[in-house]
């Protein structure tokens, strides 16, 4: 159930990151390089490895990843909502 949740998260995660990185926003422009490189691949590939080590550590029984990555999950959400609302 905890690695579920988490799952679900994490889809949404990766679609608002994607949508964030098309946006073209001007302050992606302060991002360093390597992160917009190739169309923010490791920006992704960061997103990804907060996935993996949430599920990792809810699936050996540790309830504050399914939290914590419920925290970030917010943050993100907010964050992309500011930018793609151009808010900011």
């Amino acid at each position: 159930m905890l690695i579920g949740i988490i799952f679900v998260l994490g889809i949404a995660n990766f679609a608002v990151h994607k949508a964030v990185i098309e946006s073209n926003h001007p302050l992606l422009d302060t991002l360093p390089a390597s992160f917009r490189a190739r169309g923010g691949r490791f920006s992704l590939i960061f997103e990804f490895f907060v996935l993996l080590a949430a599920m990792l550590l809810a699936g050996s029984g540790w309830r504050a990843a399914v939290w914590g990555y419920a925290i970030y999950s917010v943050i993100n959400g907010v964050t992309a909502w500011l930018l793609l609302n151009r808010r900011i």
